[in-house]
Formats: C-alpha cells, sequence, structure tokens
C-alpha cells in the first residue's frame, strides 16, 4: 500500500507546479465546480499509476488539478464505489495519495434518498454524521502507524467550523440548506420501504451508495471533511416512489449551481 501510494503520489507531484492544500470529490451534484478550475490539467485514472477506473454513469473518471480562485485544488471528477466490485482499499486509496500530497481538507458530494420528513426533492444536506452499514470496513487490516492511528476517533468527523462556513454562504445567498445523518450503504439497489423505515428509526436523514469510506480514510489521515448530499428522491412513509439512475442525476444537476456556489466560497475561506 505504502508504494502504491508513493509511487502515484509522485507521478502526480511531477505534474505539479504546486501541491494542493484542498481535495475535491466531485460526486454528483458537483460536475459543475469542475469546469471553474482554473490552470488546470486533466489526468484520465487510466493513466494514473494505480487507480482504479470508475465504470458508473455520469463519472467521468479523470483528476483534475488546477486552481479555484487563489487556492490549489485536487479534484476526482468520479468516483469508486464499492458496488462496482472494488475493495474499500480501491475505494479509498485516492485519498491516501491526496493526503501524501498535502491535502488538509477534502471536500465530497453525493446524492442521496432523502428519510427525514422534514426534507422535499431538491433540498441540499449539510452532513452532520454518519452511519456505517458497509459490510466491509476500509480501515480492516493491518494498520500502518505512518498512515494514521489504529483506532481513529470519529466523533468530529465533520467539523462544525466547516459545517458553519457553509451555512453561514448558503444563508448569504439565500440558499436553503438543511442538516442530518448521512447512512452509507453498499447498494447498488436502492432501498425497500422498510429499509427506508429502519435506517430512518436509527438515526439517519439520508442514505446513499458513497462518502462513507472516503470520509473514515480521511479521518484516520488527519484530513478535514466536508460533505454535502443532495437530495434526489425520498423515502419517508408514504412519500416514497419509484426512482431510476437517471432521475437522480436530472434532480442533481437542477441543484448543481447552489451547491456549486457554497463549495466555492468555502473553498475561498479555507
Amino acid at each position: 500500500m505504502l508504494t502504491k501510494i508513493n509511487e502515484t503520489a509522485t507521478f502526480l507531484a511531477g505534474k505539479m507546479q504546486y501541491l494542493p492544500k484542498v481535495g475535491i470529490i466531485l460526486g454528483t451534484g458537483l460536475g459543475e465546480l469542475a469546469t471553474q478550475i482554473t490552470e488546470r490539467q486533466e489526468i484520465p485514472y487510466q493513466d494514473i499509476p494505480n487507480f482504479p477506473v470508475s465504470t458508473v454513469e455520469g463519472h467521468s473518471g479523470k483528476l483534475i488539478i488546477g486552481k479555484l480562485g487563489t487556492t490549489q485544488v485536487l479534484a476526482m471528477q468520479g468516483r469508486f464505489h464499492y458496488y462496482e466490485g472494488y475493495s474499500m482499499k480501491e475505494v479509498t486509496f485516492p485519498v491516501r495519495v491526496m493526503k501524501a500530497l498535502g491535502v488538509e481538507t477534502l471536500l465530497v458530494s453525493n446524492a442521496a434518498g432523502g428519510m427525514n420528513p422534514d426534507f422535499e426533492i431538491g433540498d441540499l444536506m449539510i452532513i452532520s454524521d454518519h452511519i456505517n452499514t458497509f459490510p466491509e470496513h476500509p480501515l480492516r487490516g493491518k494498520n500502518e502507524p505512518s498512515l494514521g492511528t489504529r483506532f481513529p476517533d470519529m466523533s468530529q468527523a465533520y467539523p462544525a467550523s466547516l459545517r458553519d462556513m457553509a451555512k453561514a454562504i448558503a444563508a448569504k445567498h439565500g440558499i436553503k440548506v438543511v442538516e442530518g445523518v448521512y447512512v452509507g450503504t453498499s447498494g447498488p439497489t436502492f432501498e425497500t420501504p422498510a429499509e427506508y423505515y429502519y435506517f430512518r428509526t436509527i438515526g439517519g436523514d439520508a442514505v446513499g451508495m458513497s462518502t462513507v469510506p472516503e470520509v473514515i480514510v480521511a479521518v484516520h489521515a488527519g484530513i478535514r471533511v466536508f460533505a454535502m448530499s443532495i437530495i434526489t428522491d425520498l423515502g419517508v412513509a408514504g412519500k416514497v416512489v419509484e426512482v431510476s439512475h437517471e432521475e437522480v442525476q436530472q434532480i442533481a444537476n437542477q441543484a448543481q449551481p447552489k451547491m456549486t456556489l457554497i463549495m466555492k466560497e468555502l473553498i475561498a475561506k479555507l
């Protein structure tokens, strides 16, 4: 693992004029942010040593190096999912590389099904905490002390300071945001009504198929995290409707400008 991380980081560092302080996983709802990165270089995942290749429609699969405003960033356009058949170590490998390159803060986005009865389709949810239901843990196995402690504390996985900054930005622009707990599941099926009920009962506000593994590894590595979901469908009692991947993408595209604005201004304050 260390050899692969160092090999990949060395390859990417050779293409950078400045090392990035901010990493971005451009999941659902953040594709538009990629177009605003200046002084950019784009590297397809297949050209990067040791990188997996994204197979999901809507995830283009390239690393973008450049600037957002005056901040040097490293952005993943397309993430890796456990349901694609990757191991958790493969899913989270890019986060390890980000840390090796000097990234201190990670911004993440996703699409999620809302379970809080106060949520509506199209809402932006700032993630305050998560519940991990994935069947494999990204830190399972022998711990490498140089990457992080054996038993990382997860009580502040999503620092209140970053969440408060994002809420202030949203309020300034009149953008509605909600806050809640994200439940991470393996997918790729959407949830049954009984599963939605279960996840709500155990404390979840929204559910999705990503983010949690990357956040766990980021915390293990000492990286601060800010994450946000677009509520693209509802799993609330009396509101559960059939949903497709295409419909999720359509809702996410409509919410993109608002999320992009919040993320861009948040990065400027880091």
